[in-house]
């Protein structure tokens, strides 16, 4: 390398650059909080620009990060509108070993809150990220941890999206507490027998005793000051009721599926897209 010109080694250096920034990236990274070593893995587009969106998806109870990011397929949507999508990992359940994340219950010295909250802060910096643009889904115990970090942390996620989960009753009993409005965006299977509808959870480890669904989607749109209100029957088997016209401009999407179950919604299965649908949702804001 001492025997380059100066003017090839710069070429040399500027090429390996553009190559570099023409290919995608599937990293898979590590996170120190609490005295946590927390991993993640993040998937950044070709020519991302700066300012672009930040996506956090959230794993269901028992997955993994890698596992997750092959289901919901929002790789292939980011490369198309240049967002960035980040798999953070949850930790082991003591009582299964399974991973999961806390999701609003009371009785867990996981501080996932902050770690999920941080690590956006963190991508935010590193990768020019915009800071108003960052968003959270999550699929069942996923969707969970989405309702802690709207109700906990809405001033760095700024939408979020449940597919199949719902609030903790903790979370519910305190929503006096939360501190900002934010978009909302819910998918419930009428079928569903491990999240159920209804709110008929058990509250067992303490993750049911939040109300129906319908309950829970009111009490957003009103604390959002929706104003009006759009019912679309999108086939025989899907509902949908979006609550317009809110406050800053925000919009609470409540999306009910007949006959469907505890599963991520696909055009195979349910005539829903769901990374389709969620993408959508965030790209308003």
């Amino acid at each position: 390398m001492r025997n380059l010109k100066p003017n090839l080694l710069s070429i040399i250096i500027m090429v390996s650059l553009l190559m570099s920034s023409c290919t995608n990236t599937v990293k898979d990274s590590t996170f120190y909080h609490d005295n946590l070593e927390r991993t993640y893995v993040l998937y950044k587009p070709i020519n991302v620009p700066e300012n672009a969106p930040l996506v956090f998806v959230l794993h269901s109870y028992g997955r993994y990060a890698n596992e997750h990011m092959q289901s919901l397929q929002l790789n292939s949507l980011a490369e198309t509108n240049k967002f960035v999508v980040c798999y953070p990992q949850g930790t082991l359940d003591v009582n299964t070993g399974k991973p999961y994340w806390t999701g609003g219950l009371s009785n867990s010295s996981i501080d996932d809150v902050g770690y999920l909250t941080e690590l956006a802060k963190y991508l935010q910096t590193k990768y020019n990220l915009d800071s108003n643009r960052t968003f959270v889904c999550g699929i069942s115990n996923g969707g969970f941890m989405s309702y802690a970090l709207a109700c906990e942390s809405p001033d760095v996620f700024k939408a979020m999206a449940s597919v199949t989960g719902t609030m903790t009753g903790h979370l519910w009993k305190n929503r006096n507490a939360i501190k900002l409005p934010i978009p909302i965006l819910q998918i419930s299977g009428m079928k569903d027998d491990v999240v159920p509808i209804d709110g008929s959870m058990s509250i067992e480890y303490g993750w049911g005793g939040a109300p129906h669904m319908d309950s829970i989607m009111n009490y957003w749109s009103r604390f959002n000051q929706c104003k009006e209100t759009d019912t679309l029957f999108i086939s025989k088997v899907i509902n949908a009721y979006h609550y317009k016209n809110g406050i800053h401009g925000n919009e609470v999407w409540y999306y009910k599926l007949n006959n469907f179950g505890h599963d991520l919604p696909t055009l195979d299965n349910s005539g829903l897209a769901s990374n389709e649908l969620i993408w959508d949702f965030f790209s308003k804001y």
